[in-house]
């Protein structure tokens, strides 16, 4: 059961690092202007640096059941709990709680601590 909530925080962290990648390319950046446009090139790399983050973050929970190294399970829960728990806070407090992406953060974070 450990292993099934760390796979499925995986799968929905990959699925949240999908869903803001699109939405930011789709929703957000045509509708934003910023000067200068080099500017603009920057801002869009920055802003999709958590979906990366959480893409690698939803592989290595998946795999992290499969490693044989009980210490290297510890430390990729521990990190990633923190790094998704983190980016549910700033959603949270970013969007005053009107925005959805903190409480699938929220279940990706509750998922991996319960799989621990």
């Amino acid at each position: 059961m450990r292993d099934m909530l760390l796979q499925v925080s995986g799968v929905l962290a990959i699925a949240a690092a999908l869903v803001h990648g699109v939405l930011s390319e789709t929703k957000v950046f045509p509708r934003v202007s910023i000067e200068p446009e080099r500017l603009r090139t920057l801002f869009r790399f920055v802003w999709q640096v958590p979906t990366v983050a959480w893409v690698a973050g939803g592989v290595l929970l998946i795999a992290a059941p499969s490693m044989a190294s009980a210490p290297a399970r510890h430390w990729i829960v521990i990190t990633l709990a923190g790094l998704f728990a983190f980016s549910a806070l700033g959603n949270a407090v970013g969007t005053g709680g009107r925005h959805f992406g903190w409480m699938v953060l929220g279940a990706v974070t509750a998922m991996a601590v319960a799989g621990y």
